[in-house]
């Protein structure tokens, strides 16, 4: 029997009942953060890039992070090893052999085969290695796009952060 991957586990200890417990004030204050960190997100990228599609993963890590912060997909560790793994990955595949099928499909499977092996498995990073083989640009957008990830990180501990507040003044 394998051990069982951490990435695919809710994190040991976590209280995750107050999250399924949330009426819709509680549901409006954890979703705020992520909207937050996206807006920021793509301001940052529309003053320094047009490749905006290269950080559309990043919506749907934010969106995972919301959904289930104290899950192991939605961990630091996780996020940025998943996400900076398939961001390089994509980019130098698409350095090369160019864009197209056979660079996004290899991109694919050589982000999916390390997330696997490294037990970092974030769903999100499998569209980043795509996106990267498909337009890369240079290397002024992988960069911008690790600044992007650690944009996201903060929000990681916001929501967990919201959830402590929400579960401590619930209680009173």
């Amino acid at each position: 029997m394998s051990k069982q991957r951490s990435s695919l586990q809710p994190i040991q200890g976590a209280n995750r009942r107050i999250r399924r417990r949330l009426d819709i004030k509680g549901e409006i204050a954890l979703v705020a953060a992520p909207t937050v960190i996206v807006l920021i997100v793509l301001s940052l990228i529309e003053a320094l890039s047009q490749q905006r599609l290269l950080f559309a993963s990043l919506a749907s890590s934010a969106f995972l992070i919301y959904l289930d912060p104290y899950h192991g997909t939605n961990t630091v560790r996780t996020l940025v090893i998943a996400q900076m793994m398939a961001a390089t990955i994509g980019f130098i595949i698409y350095l090369l052999l160019g864009n197209g099928y056979l660079s996004g499909g290899l991109a694919m499977v050589i982000a999916i085969a390390l997330m696997i092996t490294l037990d970092a498995m974030h769903p999100p990073a499998v569209s980043t290695s795509l996106s990267f083989a498909l337009k890369a640009g240079n290397i002024n957008n992988l960069l911008l796009f690790a600044l992007a990830v650690g944009i996201t990180v903060i929000l990681v501990g916001l929501e967990r952060y919201t959830l402590w507040v929400i579960a401590r003044y619930s209680r009173h």
